[in-house]
């Protein structure tokens, strides 16, 4: 636990911590740190599906299994989206923040989930491919649909209302 707390949970509070005193910095830099952001994140994508390759582990997947963990990784998503859409719906949340809740909702990246996976299944025999393969899936899965969601909900705001009727 303290290996997965150092990766991912102490740079957040530093963060957060170190925000009045870079928090300036970081705004008047915004766009290279998201740059960095998404580079680094690429790079753990690239790595994990690198080394799935290098072990062999889409040749030795059988087609239906591949196709099973599509499936159930497409349920395990629609199911997140639900149910964060309903209960921003039942919470009475704002239109933005109900948008916020399902794309936050669903979130579980490759950047976090390799860096637990090394870390909880280190003495895993035959490496990790196998038990990143489905987290290898979803998130794929989450970037396309997501990024349909995303479109969807900027048309919706970009479409006019209707006028209110005079009284």
């Amino acid at each position: 636990m303290w290996q997965i707390a150092r990766l991912l949970l102490l740079p957040f509070a530093a963060g957060h911590l170190l925000r009045p005193w870079i928090g300036g910095r970081v705004d008047r830099h915004r766009a290279l740190l998201g740059l960095t952001d998404r580079g680094t994140i690429l790079l753990v994508v690239h790595a994990a599906f690198g080394e799935a390759v290098a072990e062999g582990l889409w040749g030795a997947t059988a087609p239906l299994a591949l196709v099973a963990t599509l499936g159930m990784g497409a349920l395990l998503l629609a199911l997140a989206l639900a149910c964060t859409a309903a209960a921003g719906r039942l919470l009475g949340f704002a239109r933005a923040d109900r948008i916020t809740l399902v794309f936050c909702g669903s979130k579980k990246s490759l950047a976090s989930g390799v860096p637990m996976a090394r870390i909880l299944f280190a003495s895993q025999a035959g490496g990790l491919g196998a038990v990143l393969l489905p987290l290898m899936i979803f998130h794929q899965l989450q970037l396309m649909v997501c990024a349909v969601l995303a479109r969807r909900y900027t048309a919706r705001a970009a479409t006019p209302s209707p006028p209110a009727p005079s009284p």
